[in-house]
């Protein structure tokens, strides 16, 4: 696109979310948007740097990425190595420590997100004063909420913990397996709270649900467009956030690809560079990259599965899907709603689970055949992930493919800040910073985690530049 007679904005940081990005826009004249992006600014290499390294530490490693959702990447790397090592059918103990342990990452996330960071602009409106747009705001206007949202991300962190040994960056899960169970007094002390923290989630999901109802028109248009969704789902097609098969849905709710194993994932997705990211653009094989991609995340989840199998979160799911006459919902909004459902779930599965005694047993560990190549998938809180990696004679790490949850929701976190800046900033004779922030509700509703996301296919372009004290450009040389 040429830019010659063309302003440009920046939005630098974009605020309240993982990992550093900005947004430009560019601006004709007439102050019409021509152009939005979302760019990202860092980049991390993992899947670089892992290779070399020993097949067991991997789950250890990976997890660095990120200090939000380092469960989500541990949890995915230890299912790949139990292929590796043959052990895809863990013990009744190690499966089930494993998925509270997920589930606990799912509360604490899902809760940091909606009370530190998406509620200011849910509680005081998307033109309020920045000084107002923040957590603490919150905790001065709505103590009680700030309080429960404190807690219940305290609770979650709490589970992590118990099954992973630390809260951020745990252990807890290796090649075949778990290296703990839970203890009876660590049972106890979470079933004292699950009351509580049950019913300060039915509160977050009445919030999330009646700021939808509430401002419907606005949630109906506000960076909103029809896509496919893509997630995994359980055996019967319910929601399963630890293990399941590739579904993915059209905008009508057909099906595109379904019971895809996690092994056979190439086969359906792709990915494309684009020489202004860091972030790769994954796609929907078949389709191929123009309309091929995707939405992922608690709106896909909830719009993929046929139920959910807690009863509560299954009620708000059916409320839920009854908006849209049970087409698929593509509001981008909405994912607030569909974040609360899944907090909900999580709640009940973490009930579920600490009921049951298998979490107390002894045999923690399998092994099997060994195996040189193995892809694992399970659905982070921003969404599923994908972690693939090949393993020589030695047991060195010789390839890994990463593709994160923000990864896949680049192409319509992209498209959702085009629509909004069409909508809100087109034509306005002064953009101000309030309007800027309609761009960064629209993003946050994603929930993106950017330093996860910043991965790339080949050799990244690199441009150097000499300059001298005029600023004139005195030399330059690029690789490609």
């Amino acid at each position: 696109m040429a830019t010659t007679g063309l302003k440009r904005l920046t939005i630098e940081p974009v605020t309240r979310v993982e990992g550093h990005g900005k947004v430009s826009i560019l601006l004709d004249e007439e102050n019409r948007v021509r152009q939005a992006r979302l760019h990202i600014v860092e980049f991390r290499g993992f899947e670089r740097f892992i290779q070399g390294r020993p097949y067991w530490e991997v789950p250890v490693l990976v997890q660095r990425l990120c200090g939000i959702c380092p469960v989500s990447h541990h949890l995915c790397a230890a299912k790949a190595m139990d292929g590796i090592v043959g052990a895809e059918n863990l013990t009744p103990t190690a499966e089930k420590m494993r998925r509270l342990m997920h589930y606990g990452q799912t509360l604490q996330s899902h809760a940091l997100h909606f009370f530190h960071l998406a509620s200011p602009d849910l509680l005081f409106g998307f033109d309020a004063p920045v000084e107002k747009r923040n957590v603490i705001a919150v905790a001065a206007e709505y103590k009680d909420l700030a309080v429960s949202g404190i807690m219940m991300r305290k609770y979650g962190q709490e589970i992590i913990k118990a099954t992973a040994g630390k809260k951020i960056h745990g252990t807890g899960a290796i090649p075949g397996g778990i290296n703990k169970n839970l203890s009876i007094p660590e049972r106890d002390g979470f079933l004292q709270e699950i009351d509580q923290i049950r019913e300060w989630a039915r509160d977050a999901l009445k919030i999330a649900r009646e700021y939808t109802l509430s401002n419907l028109d606005l949630a109906k248009e506000f960076g909103s467009f029809e896509s496919n969704h893509l997630s995994i789902v359980g055996p019967r097609g319910e929601m399963d956030l630890y293990h399941g098969t590739l579904r993915a849905i059209d905008a009508d709710g057909e099906k595109i690809v379904d019971g895809v194993d996690p092994q056979d994932y190439l086969d359906v997705i792709a990915e494309e560079v684009r020489p202004w990211s860091y972030m790769k653009f994954p796609f929907i094989r078949s389709i191929g990259p123009e309309a091929g991609w995707y939405r992922v995340g608690p709106l896909a989840r909830v719009n993929t599965c046929d139920s959910i199998d807690t009863p509560e979160a299954e009620d708000a799911r059916r409320e839920f899907m009854s908006l849209t006459d049970g087409r698929p919902n593509h509001f981008t909004l909405a994912y607030h709603w569909a974040r609360m459902i899944e907090t909900l779930h999580a709640v009940e599965k973490i009930e579920q689970l600490l009921h049951d005694s298998d979490l107390q047993g002894e045999d923690l560990v399998v092994k099997g055949s060994r195996r040189d190549e193995y892809a694992a998938i399970l659905e982070a809180p921003r969404g599923t992930l994908f972690h693939h990696y090949k393993v020589d004679e030695n047991d060195q790490v010789t390839m890994a493919n990463l593709i994160v949850s923000t990864t896949s929701n680049n192409e319509p976190m992209n498209r959702a800040i085009q629509r909004i800046a069409e909508t809100h900033l087109s034509g306005q004779p002064e953009i101000t910073e309030p309007l800027l922030n309609h761009i960064e509700v629209g993003i946050r509703a994603y929930d993106p985690c950017l330093s996860c996301a910043t991965h790339a296919l080949g050799r990244m372009p690199l441009v150097v530049s000499l300059v001298d004290a005029g600023g004139q450009v005195l030399d330059r040389k690029a690789t490609t």
